[in-house]
């Protein structure tokens, strides 16, 4: 009998990796608690508020870091609670496989590192075609927290960064879930590479604005939300991952005149601290 608890959080997107494989991401406060309890016994129960999530994902994961005779000998169980809105782009997915990547580990593979850890829900997330690229950009900032730019074909880091305490990421949630063809993002390639050498320059919010317009124009969104929110005083603004969701990152001070803008528009907003936190586990 054995029970662990982890702390992971999600994140937004900076520059969308699907067409180039190469992407940047920054970490956000909302976060994901993963409670693991093994018993005697066989099978994986998940336990979620949430309908919406992938079990193929969560089961899959736990394959990756529990040994084949351990998972004949135990039961378990997994609670996951998350603030995370689910299939918006708000990296859900890569939060939830890391935080029971985590809270796996703890008790079957006290000595995996960081990087093993990422790796079995990046891996998880690609078998399980929750994710096209396995979105390791993604994993990277909900895992590390703060700024990280990486190139998820080799599934490496590029640049990282602590994420700037004093900003808020302000999020619409639109009530329209429509996403537009994720193929089409390759039309622009060219435009996300530049974007992505951006970010790796450290020219974040540049970045960020050059994908906005860009994933907006694709992805079913009207680019000229992401002008208007830069107009009334964002630094950056961008489509999350690959939609719906539309963050801004601003000063406290003009939460109100970005909330402005997108309360003209049907859905909610979510406001959230920008997180330099790495994922944590404690046994309980």
């Amino acid at each position: 009998m054995a029970k662990s608890k982890a702390i992971v959080h999600g994140a937004i997107s900076l520059v969308n990796a699907i067409a180039t494989q190469k992407g940047a991401t920054l970490g956000i406060g909302l976060k994901v608690e993963a409670v693991v309890e093994t018993s005697p016994g066989k099978g994986i129960t998940i336990q979620s508020e949430n309908k919406t999530l992938s079990s193929r994902l969560i089961n899959k994961t736990v394959e990756k870091i529990v040994p084949k005779k351990d998972l004949e000998q135990n039961k378990i169980t997994i609670t996951l609670d998350s603030e995370i809105p689910t299939g918006y782009g708000l990296k859900s997915s890569s939060a939830i496989s890391s935080a029971v990547a985590l809270a796996c580990a703890k008790i079957f593979k006290p000595k995996f590192n960081d990087q093993q850890i990422l790796l079995a829900g990046v891996d998880a997330s690609i078998e399980s075609k929750v994710s096209i690229t396995g979105a390791y950009d993604d994993a990277c900032s909900c895992y590390y927290g703060g700024f990280n730019v990486t190139d998820n074909a080799k599934k490496k880091r590029i640049h990282f960064d602590k994420g700037p305490t004093n900003l808020i990421a302000v999020i619409f949630i639109p009530k329209n879930r429509k996403r537009g063809n994720l193929k089409n993002l390759k039309v622009l390639s060219s435009i996300f590479e530049n974007a992505w050498e951006l970010a790796r320059k450290e020219s974040y919010w540049e970045a960020m604005i050059i994908n906005g317009l860009a994933t907006a124009s694709i992805l079913n969104s009207d680019p000229k939300v992401i002008t208007s929110l830069i107009e009334k005083g964002a630094l950056g603004a961008s489509v999350s991952g690959n939609g719906p969701a539309i963050a801004a990152i601003v000063k406290k001070e003009n939460e109100s005149n970005i909330k402005k803008i997108f309360s003209a528009l049907e859905g909610s907003i979510i406001i959230s601290k920008i997180s330099n936190k790495k994922a944590e586990v404690h046994e309980l």
